[in-house]
């Protein structure tokens, strides 16, 4: 299938650090321990592994009693292996398409590094201690006709609660018509029906969605609640309890550093900041530094007694990573824009707490087109980065490629015309009186501007003639910009595949490429 490179300069609200991390490593090297871009740095992460056999049984137990028998959990137990580990929060119907990209690329890194020799897993971090039920109890698909839908659980989560263990309904039905109509739907349909089921927990929901989607790519899945795993996370963080002061110290200076080389901290920090959540009674309790000690809405707790409960702390977004990577033999760590960016306040954890910083991976991204919309770009003569604005914009960009050659020609030779004479009487008007002159520049671009206003209605009118035109752009904008958002980040996949087939994506991981820091344009 073909495929372009669009540079992240070119899509919208892409911030300067993960612009330099990708294409200028040097300015953002003093913020992570390793270059993604360098082959060594695969060796180097994992020369400095340090992972005890003890420990990778334990986690092994867990793997298999999560995941069941399987070739990657045969590979995780023997003592060289190391992990690509990526996660994501779990979601409804498997939440934006970034996460499936997240996955794909783990298990393309780890296929990489088994052939170089490197006994290498991907392990997928399942997010479901985490609190914010209003980021993942809803998502977006879209209908035969390219028209956006929002599918949303109608049931609340009371209280601040891991999100994991929600059960309740999900609207699977209302999915089922949402995709009525495409080639696929039927199977899609299935698939989903067999994942959320009424009462099943979000977190195992979501578990089983990704690994029937993906069930050759060899992912593990960890759930970070299970009682062992917690047991065994204690560990750091009681040593974060213990250097919660000076971790702050490191971390607000970090923030300061990031501000001074132009960048900003994705992650608000301050004095107060706790670094650790209190899981109790199923809530997943809020704390903050205060005098020595860490206070809750209802009572105050020493550092010491949280130390005796560590088995019942949850890791904040900051410390996360340095606990998953802590339990996991991590060599890389998969992440996306935003993920990139709080790790370079991260790395002072990992400093901090003794533990190796893997390799940081940006994950591939995708903006998928059909061959209607790849017709569409060719027939008017865009680019997928025209359709990245808001859909007046576009829809106005889109009117000059549809206004009448003879119209827009005209118009491009008056405006020669216009601007040739103009520049012949700024000339004489100013040999005869400067300020005169500064007067007809000012009427010179109102005279242009008068123009492009005119040009711009035409070409409207135009559009507003054709109606292909504008259903052309409608069902573009949707696709490849729906809601102002790029299209991963908003849709789920499973109307792509509804719309084509299963093997879409065997050719989505066919097309990550490890050694390009660039979106794919893919058309299927």
């Amino acid at each position: 299938m073909p495929s372009a490179c669009l540079r992240h300069t070119l899509i919208p609200n892409t911030t300067p650090l993960f612009l330099d991390y990708s294409y200028q490593w040097d300015r953002t090297a003093p913020f992570y321990r390793h270059n993604p871009w360098k082959s060594e740095s695969w060796q180097a992460a994992a020369a400095e592994l340090h992972y005890p056999p003890s420990q990778r049984r334990a986690v092994a137990d867990v793997l298999h009693r999560q995941n069941g028998e399987s070739r990657a959990l045969e590979l995780f137990a023997r003592p060289d292996t190391v992990a690509v580990v990526t996660g994501q929060q779990v979601g409804l119907f498997s939440g934006p398409c970034y996460t499936i990209y997240k996955a794909l690329t783990a298990a393309r890194l780890a296929e990489h590094l088994n052939a170089q020799g490197m006994p290498a897993v991907a392990v997928f971090w399942l997010a479901t201690e985490d609190h914010d039920f209003d980021e993942v109890n809803h998502c977006w698909t879209f209908d035969a006709a390219q028209s956006p839908r929002r599918l949303s659980i109608q049931q609340s989560l009371n209280g601040a609660r891991p999100v994991g263990g929600w059960m309740g309904d999900y609207p699977v039905d209302l999915f089922k018509q949402s995709i009525a109509g495409l080639p696929f739907a039927d199977d899609v349909s299935a698939t989903v029906e067999q994942s959320y089921r009424t009462g099943r927990p979000l977190g195992e929901a979501f578990r089983d969605l990704l690994a029937r989607l993906l069930p050759s790519r060899h992912l593990l899945f960890l759930d970070p609640m299970d009682p062992a795993i917690r047991s065994l996370a204690a560990g750091v963080l009681r040593e974060a309890l213990r250097q919660g002061e000076a971790l702050n110290e490191r971390l607000l200076e970090r923030n300061r550093e990031l501000e001074q080389a132009g960048y900003h901290a994705q992650v608000h920090v301050e004095a107060k900041t706790s670094m650790v959540f209190l899981l109790e009674d199923s809530r997943r309790i809020a704390l903050r530094r205060e005098g020595g000690a860490y206070v809750a809405p209802q009572r105050r707790y020493t550092a010491a007694e949280l130390a005796e409960r560590a088995g019942s702390l949850s890791p904040n977004a900051l410390l996360r990573p340095v606990v998953q990577d802590t339990l996991l033999p991590t060599v890389a760590l998969i992440g996306g824009p935003a993920e990139i960016s709080y790790l370079a306040q991260t790395q002072v954890l990992y400093e901090g707490l003794g533990r190796p910083m893997p390799v940081i991976v940006p994950r591939s991204g995708f903006t998928l087109l059909d061959s209607c919309a790849a017709k569409i770009l060719d027939r008017y003569q865009l680019s997928v980065k025209d359709a990245f604005d808001d859909f007046d914009s576009f829809r106005q960009r889109m009117a000059y490629r549809v206004a009448p050659r003879a119209v827009t020609e005209q118009f491009s030779a008056t405006r020669g015309v216009i601007e040739r004479s103009l520049d012949d009487l700024s000339k004489t008007v100013t040999d005869f009186d400067p300020t005169l002159g500064a007067a007809l520049a000012k009427s010179r671009a109102k005279i242009l501007y008068q123009l492009s206003k005119i040009e711009a209605k035409i070409a409207r009118e135009a559009l507003r003639r054709d109606e292909r035109a504008s259903a052309d752009g409608r069902l573009l904008h949707s696709l490849v910009f729906p809601e102002k958002h790029l299209q991963e980040r908003l849709y789920t996949i499973l109307p792509f595949l509804a719309r084509h087939g299963a093997g879409l994506l065997d050719t989505i991981y066919e097309n990550v490429h490890l050694d390009c820091p660039d979106h794919i344009v893919l058309t299927v």
